[in-house]
């Protein structure tokens, strides 16, 4: 079986067969969805991918904060390039292109291959975490099917939060790299770099939970009840298209989970547009700021290098590079 995952014919063959699915439901119901296409505004869609791209350099800044936590403070215009440039390597099918993208890059600022991995890892599991809890308390207080149907979330949400601490956090991704037979992470990050990175990323989604609701509310109404079901809906269904690791970005399953909680307050059609439009606007975010990436390393900013003497300490034990650039059996990248 797990041959059969790490075939890319196979991740093709499922992502088109998400896009298959996609494209069919568009079809089926195009009266409907060309009315609720019709219903949303010019400046909700602006809303969006201004909060959209937000959230992306929230998400950004909790990363540059646990690599500088590790011994590794990237300028910013650096951390943007190795950031959204690298993170393009999610939309390719196999599970971590992006890790691999940013670690490759982050060594044209001396930064090592274990601590940009360590950092990227980390920073991947911190937004899953915090996406969960935002899932696990939002959900149950605005929606009684969302209580019956993932009450999981909930159930774990406690968990989860403990996962946080940051010896918890390095012991269980240090179980799952050995099982993947890589080497450990660099080191533990520090409280006060997890606090700051956990300070960022709850920011994150909450511009993430915003770009939703400028979508969800033209058809569920402008309230707070609204903006907590956008969050905890998208928060849910990224998490749902994260772990589903065989398709490039979580295309497919992320908009499969956010019709399916959005289904009891929407028409079906109307949650189908949501899903599509915002799987545009955060395409969108990613290609802007990838962009931005390109025009610093073009410009020539950014040198390749650190941000200061003394701002990057030796990786203790360089060893191994935790991916593969082949990227077949290694952890999940970043959604």
């Amino acid at each position: 079986m797990s041959d059969l995952t790490r075939s890319p014919w196979l991740r093709a063959a499922l992502l088109i067969g998400a896009v298959g699915l996609a494209g069919y439901g568009l079809v089926s119901q195009w009266p409907q969805v060309h009315a609720a296409l019709g219903q949303l505004d010019g400046w909700d869609v602006a809303g969006a991918a201004a909060c959209a791209i937000a959230g992306l350099g929230c998400m950004m800044l909790a990363w540059r904060a646990l690599l500088a936590d590790l011994g590794s403070r990237l300028r910013l215009p650096a951390a943007i390039r190795v950031m959204f440039v690298g993170q393009l390597g999610k939309y390719v099918p196999g599970a971590v292109w992006a890790v691999a993208a940013q670690v490759e890059l982050a060594r044209d600022y001396a930064v090592p291959r274990r601590r940009s991995a360590t950092a990227s890892l980390v920073s991947m599991a911190v937004t899953l975490v915090v996406g969960l809890v935002a899932a696990g308390v939002t959900l149950p207080l605005v929606s009684a099917h969302a209580v019956r149907q993932y009450w999981w979330v909930l159930a774990v949400t406690p968990l989860v939060v403990v996962c946080l601490y940051p010896p918890v956090i390095k012991f269980g991704l240090d179980r799952v790299l050995r099982v993947l037979r890589r080497a450990p992470l660099e080191g533990s990050v520090g409280r006060g770099g997890m606090a700051r990175a956990l300070g960022w990323t709850t920011l994150g989604w909450l511009f993430y939970g915003a770009h939703a609701w400028f979508l969800i509310s033209v058809f569920a109404g402008k309230s707070g009840h609204t903006f907590a079901l956008s969050l905890g809906a998208y928060a849910l269904a990224w998490a749902v298209g994260f772990l589903i690791i065989f398709f490039p970005g979580g295309i497919g399953p992320r908009e499969v989970a956010l019709v399916a909680v959005l289904a009891p307050v929407m028409p079906s059609a109307s949650a189908l547009v949501v899903a599509l439009v915002s799987r545009v606007v955060m395409t969108v975010g990613d290609l802007a700021w990838a962009g931005a990436g390109l025009a610093i390393a073009r410009g020539g900013r950014g040198a390749s290098r650190p941000a200061g003497p003394g701002d990057s300490r030796p990786s203790p034990d360089p060893g191994p590079p935790l991916v593969s650039r082949r990227g077949a059996d290694g952890p999940p990248a970043g959604r």
